[in-house]
């Protein structure tokens, strides 16, 4: 993995409140740390690259691998298998995890933009949610020029969730950027 931006993470800590006692703040850290485990083995053993890096209140990690097919739910909840685009060679992940509890964070408008040491910037384009039976993730695949090293901005929206908890709940509330200057790309579709 390159560790990129690792050197910035600091820990951040959850109080006790009404909404969560101390108990419930333990369990959610040790289902941070089960989703960290998950997000290392993909982005170690699965990707072609990967990084991560803490901005304020995340933690952004991305991965790279080729293009992939995907199913998607059809007419009658049936669900269709989809091919990448013809022009797709790169599958781009994108997890956003808080900083304090390591829990994944759904429901966040995210956008990247890649670009490359020569030629037209590539996007800036929504990464989705994509639901995986082994870790929930954000993800989509796009064209590159071909194999190569990139920077990678990844703008994360402030998130319109509600909160449960006045205390803890200051979170997520401005626009935050991550940005990769290295990103080692390998263009290709899986078979």
């Amino acid at each position: 993995m390159d560790h990129e931006g690792n050197r910035r993470m600091r820990k951040h800590k959850r109080r006790a409140s009404d909404e969560a006692d101390g108990s419930q703040l333990k369990l959610a850290a040790a289902e941070g740390r089960a989703y960290q485990k998950s997000l290392s083995y993909m982005v170690n053993e699965v990707a072609d690259s990967g990084g991560r890096m803490q901005v304020d209140d995340y933690i952004v990690t991305y991965a790279q691998e080729r293009a992939e097919g995907m199913y998607h739910l059809g007419p009658g909840g049936k669900l269709k298998w989809m091919e990448p685009a013809k022009n797709s060679n790169c599958h781009l992940e994108v997890s956003v995890s808080d900083a304090s509890d390591k829990r994944f964070i759904p429901y966040l408008t995210i956008t990247a933009t890649l670009f490359p040491r020569e030629g037209k910037k590539i996007g800036p384009f929504k990464i989705p949610f994509v639901w995986h039976p082994g870790l929930y993730h954000y993800g989509r695949n796009i064209h590159v020029p071909g194999d190569g090293v990139y920077r990678l901005v990844i703008e994360i929206d402030p998130a319109k969730f509600m909160r449960h908890d006045k205390e803890n709940g200051r979170l997520y509330a401005r626009k935050v950027v991550a940005e990769f200057p290295r990103v080692k790309i390998k263009a290709g579709r899986e078979d």
